[in-house]
């Protein structure tokens, strides 16, 4: 079954990092541990950094009519910026998996099944 996994954290924090320059090539990871062993096994799919919350934009319609507006999707001192899809083979390896993910010390790792997964 395929996990994702919302890395969240302090928005104000990913607001405040400087951005790569799009035009420049994006170099590989030197290497990230946690994705390094879960690659490996077989598990970690795929995963990246999304942009700051400030280059967010929430898209609702409501009666026909599109509403757009700056920021993510709620207010909240956390924002998702980054993901991780995971092949587990149940919701306790995924939550153990990502109760071991980095970032779940500083800030919140969601864990979702894929919609008929």
């Amino acid at each position: 079954m395929k996990y994702l996994l919302f890395v969240c954290w302090d928005a104000e924090r990913m607001d405040g990092q400087t951005e790569p320059d799009p035009t420049e090539a994006r170099e590989e990871d030197e290497g990230f541990p946690w994705v390094d062993d879960l690659r490996a096994r077989g598990i970690w799919i795929t995963g990246d950094q999304l942009a700051p919350p400030r280059r967010a934009r929430s898209v609702r319609v409501r009666g026909g009519k599109t509403m757009v507006t700056d920021g993510p999707f709620a207010e909240t001192k956390e924002a998702i910026g980054g993901f991780d899809l995971l092949e587990c083979g149940s919701v306790e390896e995924a939550v153990e998996l990502a109760a071991s993910h980095p970032m779940a010390e500083a800030g919140t790792i969601e864990v979702r099944p894929l919609w008929g997964s």
